[in-house]
């Protein structure tokens, strides 16, 4: 799983999965400052579950505790999203992460897809809400929530390219 040779690509989403096995789990992550949110597809890709929540310590203990799960999952390949401003430019945020796909893309030759990840969090608050989910609760599980989120609109979208094609 840790590449010798060329760092894995980082590509849109789309120009990604080409990159990936036929069959195989994606991981889908959640960067957060604090946190980093964890889900895993089934090796179909149809539907996105949370793993857990990784509190950031080093970019090191991290990168090895997301390659030791996408190993234990056997995983094809990643799904990093990305935090686009509204108007769609990139602001700080969309360069950290960024920055930490190219870094973890030298740990892996696993290609990395980037999801526009625009409102998740957003959508995933509104929905733990309305199911009365405990602010103390909804802060232990919103980057896991929001990796589902994220990952399993990219699921969707792949499904949907696959139908057109």
């Amino acid at each position: 799983m840790v590449s010798e040779a060329m760092p894995a690509l980082i590509l849109p989403l789309t120009e990604a999965a080409p990159h990936w096995t036929p069959r195989g789990a994606l991981i889908g992550l959640d960067l957060g400052t604090k946190t980093i949110g964890v889900a895993v597809s089934d090796p179909d890709r149809r539907l996105a579950t949370g793993v857990t929540t990784i509190q950031r310590k080093t970019f090191t203990k991290d990168a090895a505790e997301l390659l030791r799960i996408a190993g234990e999952r056997a995983s094809s390949g990643f799904v990093l999203g990305l935090p686009i401003n509204m108007d769609g430019s990139e602001g700080p945020r969309a360069q950290s992460t960024r920055a930490f796909a190219r870094n973890f893309s030298k740990l892996t030759d696993l290609a990395i897809g980037l999801w526009d990840e625009r409102l998740s969090t957003a959508a995933v608050e509104r929905e733990l809400i309305a199911n009365d989910v405990s602010r103390a609760r909804r802060a232990e599980v919103i980057d896991e929530h929001a990796a589902i989120f994220i990952l399993q609109g990219a699921l969707d979208r792949l499904a949907a390219l696959s139908r057109q094609s």
